[in-house]
């Protein structure tokens, strides 16, 4: 099974059902289904994101603070 995680360069631009989030020290921008928030392992990234910045950190968006490598095997498992 391949691994569908939408990388979108324009801001702007993510489908109806998913969302952005941006991983690593470089901020890569990724655009994942809703449905991984219901995932546990998901929710550990979230809390880590939570630990590191609170809830109101100055980003343009929702940033997880893990390298790129963790974040696509967590995902590659939810898919």
């Amino acid at each position: 099974m391949a691994i569908h995680l939408h990388r979108i360069v324009s801001v702007n631009k993510v489908p109806k059902g998913y969302f952005a989030v941006y991983v690593g020290e470089n901020q890569k921008r990724f655009v994942i289904p809703v449905s991984f928030l219901n995932q546990l392992q998901f929710q550990k990234l979230l809390g880590l994101s939570e630990e590191e910045f609170g809830y109101s950190h100055f980003t343009r968006g929702l940033t997880i603070p893990c390298n790129e490598d963790m974040f696509l095997q967590v995902t590659f498992c939810l898919n």
